[in-house]
């Protein structure tokens, strides 16, 4: 398993807007909300730890939705149709720690409502973030090898059973980066993510256009549409 620290993830503004409910091409906020979103931004940077926690494995058989490795077997709705056949998975678990958590709390108590439900979309848009930064690292792992490598998905989304986030922690413990399970499948801390993709060298990958648009490798094989941005900060890009 790899430990990653100290990673260089971009919070994108229009994310941070969708999770407080404005609509892409919709009216943009007014300039108190724009004040608070740069003040929910400035803070979020300085609170955020991101951290991940990667591993990859082989599939020894692959069995319809079924993905079997040495020691667990995952079942995945629809798999098979969407990533195709796979010789590979990879595991991993992407927080960006609890002091931010821990700021919204105070800032609630402190009843500054509106800059604690900001910064909580802050750390929202800033986790997501980190996972698609995560995932470009482990297609770019891929690409070195020769395969393709699938877009993320996770544990309680596209009708993945939730509870199966046991197994994820199996393939990929948190402990590593401070991220514990309890028995309902909740990660703390609460801004973090869990996710798994896999890979081959007939992987599918054609439907995967987000990824794209936000991936930095310009010299990609299997880029579907331009990067209109990136999850990578400009100072840390070169």
């Amino acid at each position: 398993m790899k430990v990653l620290a100290d990673l260089p993830v971009a919070i994108d503004p229009e994310e941070v807007l969708r999770f407080q409910g404005y609509k892409a091409g919709g009216a943009p906020p007014g300039p108190e909300v724009a004040a608070l979103l740069d003040e929910a931004l400035a803070l979020g940077r300085r609170l955020m730890e991101p951290r991940a926690a990667v591993r990859w494995a082989p599939v020894t058989r692959q069995a319809g939705d079924t993905l079997v490795l040495d020691d667990l077997a995952l079942t995945i709705p629809d798999i098979a149709r969407h990533w195709g056949e796979v010789t590979e998975v990879a595991g991993g678990i992407v927080t960006i720690g609890d002091a931010l958590e821990r700021r919204v709390a105070e800032l609630w108590a402190e009843r500054e409502l509106p800059l604690a439900m900001m910064l909580d979309s802050v750390g929202s848009g800033a986790v997501e973030s980190l996972a698609e930064y995560v995932n470009d690292l482990l297609c770019q792992e891929g690409l070195a090898r020769g395969t393709r490598v699938t877009n993320r998905i996770s544990p309680g989304y596209a009708g993945w059973d939730v509870r199966d986030q046991r197994l994820l922690f199996r393939l990929c413990p948190g402990d590593a980066i401070g991220v514990v399970l309890n028995d309902a499948c909740f990660m703390t801390p609460g801004k973090t993510i869990s996710l798994l993709v896999g890979a081959g060298p007939r992987a599918r990958v054609d439907h995967y256009f987000s990824q794209c648009a936000r991936c930095w490798m310009r010299d990609c094989a299997y880029r579907r549409v331009p990067a209109r941005r990136t999850v990578r900060r400009a100072e840390a890009s070169g």
